[in-house]
């Protein structure tokens, strides 16, 4: 297995990093949407900073991403792929990118303009304010933190929904090749 990305499949460091990137914000997804239900108790703030604090290493994994996919590339297309699938395809990905920067950065920003104390990446390093308190912009990036998290959804069904779609109607390799090697008996095929 390559670390780096071949133009048959995504190498290790790409499917890493697509997993755990893919985890975290389900984690986040469900702590965001249960954190309100919580009792004000000293747990809560915790959940609240921890929440805070891997919606951060998210930002970060996604610039490491980002950057990771600008050096290595990215694997071809599919052959027998339409053309209209592969410009989806590549608008649905650049949108995922704009969404994982957008939502943490909302969250970050709407933190600062709160005017809550900073709060300490995982209770090690405190975070600086991104700008002064402002209701105005404190609501403002709530709203985008919230929408952009049900936005990223849509998108990340439709993209999981491609990727079945592609492994069962089309039995191609679009799905098999962001899995971990051995996984779906076709994936071995593939890297035949």
């Amino acid at each position: 297995m390559s670390l780096k990305n071949t133009a048959q499949r995504w190498g290790s460091v790409s499917k890493s990093l697509h997993w755990l990137i893919a985890l975290l914000i389900l984690a986040l997804g469900i702590v965001g949407l249960t954190m309100g239900e919580f009792p004000k108790t000293p747990k809560y703030f915790w959940i609240y900073t921890m929440h805070k604090s891997i919606g951060i290493s998210v930002l970060v994994l996604v610039a490491v991403r980002l950057a990771w996919r600008l050096y290595a590339g990215a694997p071809e297309p599919v052959p027998g792929t339409p053309g209209w699938q592969e410009r989806i395809a590549s608008a649905t990905h650049w949108a995922l990118y704009v969404l994982m920067f957008a939502i943490p950065l909302a969250g970050w920003l709407y933190d600062s303009a709160s005017g809550l104390r900073p709060f300490k990446l995982f209770g090690l390093v405190e975070m600086p304010k991104l700008v002064a308190p402002s209701e105005q912009l404190s609501q403002v990036s709530h709203a985008i933190h919230e929408w952009g998290f049900w936005a990223l959804i849509l998108l990340v069904l439709a993209h999981a929904g491609a990727a079945f779609y592609h492994h069962i109607h089309q039995r191609d390799a679009t799905l098999t090749r962001m899995l971990p090697q051995g996984w779906l008996n076709a994936s071995q095929k593939d890297s035949a």
